[in-house]
């Protein structure tokens, strides 16, 4: 494969005060990138040519494109990105509720999310996810996984100083790109940028245990997302293979060494699949699992998609979960199915669209 040409979007302002003298200048630069979300040198006015042309002939201003997108009738806009070569991710671009007053006066304007991608194809091959149909190609640089972030934003109109939380929950497995992570994180954060904070950026994992342990190291205040799923080995080796390896116990200690805000609590998602991981023995098992760790449960209807063995739970053994678990002293929250109508499982986009080809 040919070396894939490195992009402005690749780089800390650090590095980029580096590269680009005087300093003042990689400021403007991060300023057009961040700011005005430029994806051409045309359009930094206040650059000199000759700089532009120089910076043109190493690296891209934007590293990808988007290709195709689909909007669900609840504001949910899943995006298929293509990169520089030819491969493809999705980002998708979730609107949480407005919050409205009992007079009906909008009291808070919807806060939104964006999921994105940090590889291409998975090498964790969930037996539920359709990611894990195509393999695992390559890592995301960090310039692709900011990207995505900075395109949802300039499609949407989001200005740059208005807040929006960052869910690592797209393709791929986080942890397995750890580097690039790390310096995507602190890209966002960065407040001549676009100022996320850790505390609005969530790493999901589906429990690389060792690394859980290396990104709490780095200390960069994010939030930790632990993609679970079932209560004993037998059933998450079935659902997530790599749980021999990293196995239920050796998550469940390496999240109660991870460094947390005190005010926050460790996410824990449970894919719910019909008479799978359904019942209440497993809510049972749950609760006792948990014990001793600030968490919250996030359950999670599963969403079919063709070719699949596995079935969306009833609305009433969900519901009966939740109910257990909160019985028992656990928080536990139903996530909305957001964009049911569009494709919305994980890589059905892409998918879809390379099946159309």
């Amino acid at each position: 494969m040919n070396q894939l040409k490195p992009s402005l979007l690749d780089f800390t302002l650090k590095e980029l005060t580096q590269l680009v003298k005087p300093s003042f200048r990689a400021k403007q630069i991060y300023g057009w990138l961040y700011h005005q979300y430029t994806d051409s040198y045309d359009a930094m006015k206040n650059i000199p040519k000759a700089m532009k042309e120089e910076l043109s002939q190493k690296y891209l201003v934007n590293p990808m494109k988007i290709i195709r997108k689909e909007v669900a009738s609840d504001g949910t806009i899943k995006y298929l990105f293509e990169l520089q070569d030819g491969k493809t991710v999705e980002a998708v671009w979730l609107k949480m509720k407005d919050e409205i007053h009992e007079d009906g006066k909008l009291v808070q304007e919807a806060k939104y999310t964006i999921c994105v991608s940090t590889q291409v194809g998975c090498k964790v091959g969930c037996s539920f996810c359709l990611t894990a149909k195509g393999g695992f190609t390559r890592d995301l640089s960090a310039g692709e996984i900011v990207g995505q972030v900075v395109a949802l934003k300039r499609d949407n109109k989001h200005k740059h100083n208005r807040k929006i939380n960052i869910v690592y929950m797209g393709m791929g497995e986080p942890l397995d790109n750890l580097e690039n992570l790390a310096k995507a994180i602190e890209i966002f954060k960065k407040e001549e940028g676009l100022a996320i904070s850790g505390k609005r950026q969530t790493v999901s994992t589906s429990g690389l245990s060792n690394k859980i342990d290396q990104l709490g190291a780095m200390d960069l205040g994010v939030h930790i997302a632990i993609s679970l799923h079932a209560v004993d080995d037998e059933l998450r080796t079935e659902l997530i293979p790599m749980n021999k390896a990293h196995n239920i116990d050796s998550i469940i200690e390496a999240v109660k060494r991870f460094p947390i805000d005190t005010r926050k609590r460790v996410m824990f998602e449970y894919l719910v699949i019909k008479n799978k991981n359904d019942d209440l023995g497993s809510a049972k098992k749950l609760v006792k699992l948990l014990s001793g760790i600030k968490a919250k449960v996030n359950l999670i209807y599963f969403n079919p998609y063709p070719g699949t063995p596995y079935e969306r739970p009833s609305y009433e053994d969900m519901f009966a979960f939740q109910e257990y678990l909160v019985k028992h002293g656990l928080l536990a929250t139903i996530r909305d199915s957001k964009g049911i109508d569009i494709s919305a499982a994980c890589g059905q986009l892409k998918e879809k669209t390379e099946g159309e080809l």
